[in-house]
């Protein structure tokens, strides 16, 4: 009797171990079932880093740039939350995964060399978009290497010439009927080349077309920030108070905090004698929105979708180290090294 249990273990030890190696043998073949898995993991890597992923902006083109992707690749994405240390570090943990193409969106343009350098070390290419480096130092990788990114002086010319067109339609702005639009300037920061730009030629446009311009007193430094800027615009109240006619900000996002706090005090409720322009950049489907109820007067589209869609397309001829624009719609500028999507004006038809 003991011989026959022991002969009955032994028999169902040895039909669990074959159906264990049955297991095993499957799960790791060349079944039908195991090749997603495996023809996934083949497919080429794009690493992304991004300054920030909070940045409405950004996560809208990142949103693009991943569905136009689609399945073709692998992606990889970082974000630094504005800090390039953090960013440097990153970009040393996608070169050790090996990926095959890097797409950037810098949190310190001066630092583009340093990328540019580790991705040549790597052998492989290296897309910038959106905050422009110094394309002289691009050039030393020709071919595997281009900027994707608007013309930084546009955003600001068509601010300008919206606020013109602002000041011609609504002669009641001019509260102290001195003939100049008294305004607030929210800056990104000072050493921005994409921030300098708008702060320039926004108030540089609306002069040249014949409208006198006066600051208010230092642009406020908000960091592309709506709760920077709403603190910004609160502070510029309290000192400035019924002196403010207009609002510039480098974004939507500092622009919708300027919105925020002039709700807080009353304005841009309906009551026309008390309502402050208000003008931003990027046409974010929360501005878009406020133009349309009327708390906010205009913005200059930047075209994330596009933008997305461009460095999609250049990211995949760039794994198959095809030329960066082989097959595509896109066209270099006069640099030879970047391409350019056009800024359009939105006012809600104001």
């Amino acid at each position: 009797m003991k011989n026959t249990y022991l002969n009955l273990w032994r028999q169902t030890a040895l039909a669990a171990l074959t159906v264990l190696c049955l297991t095993l043998t499957l799960g790791c073949g060349d079944d039908n079932k195991d090749r997603p898995a495996k023809t996934e993991q083949a497919k080429p890597c794009v690493g992304v880093l991004l300054y920030r992923e909070d940045d409405v902006y950004i996560s809208m083109v990142n949103s693009a740039l991943r569905a136009a992707l689609g399945d073709q690749v692998r992606v990889e994405v970082l974000a630094a939350k504005s800090d390039h240390l953090t960013q440097m570090e990153q970009l040393d943990e996608l070169l050790n995964k090996k990926v095959n193409t890097l797409v950037v969106n810098l949190v310190d343009t001066q630092t583009a060399a340093v990328f540019l350098d580790k991705a040549k070390k790597a052998s492989i290419p290296i897309i910038f978009f959106n905050r422009e480096p110094d394309l002289s130092i691009l050039r030393s990788y020709a071919g595997k290497t281009c900027f994707v990114g608007t013309n930084t002086e546009d955003a600001g010319k068509m601010q300008g010439d919206m606020i013109k067109k602002l000041w011609d339609a609504h002669p009641e702005f001019d509260r102290n009927k001195d003939g100049k639009f008294q305004y607030i300037m929210l800056q990104a920061n000072p050493d921005n080349p994409e921030a300098v730009a708008r702060t320039e030629y926004s108030v540089r446009q609306a002069v040249e077309k014949g409208l006198p311009m006066a600051q208010l007193g230092l642009s406020y430094m908000c960091e592309w920030d709506e709760n920077l800027a709403k603190q910004a615009m609160s502070l510029a109240m309290a000192e400035h108070g019924t002196k403010i006619e207009l609002v510039i900000a480098n974004n939507d996002s500092m622009a919708l905090g300027a919105v925020a706090a002039l709700a807080e005090n009353g304005y841009n409720a309906g009551d026309k004698s008390r309502f402050i322009p208000v003008v931003g950049v990027d046409a974010i489907p929360k501005a878009v929105e406020a133009i349309r109820q009327g708390t906010m007067s205009a913005t200059v589209k930047q075209d994330a979708e596009a933008m997305g869609k461009a460095v999609a397309a250049i990211a995949l001829n760039a794994v198959s180290r095809k030329p960066l624009l082989e097959n595509t719609a896109y066209a270099w500028d006069n640099s030879g090294i970047a391409v350019r999507i056009p800024y359009a004006p939105f006012d809600g038809g104001q």
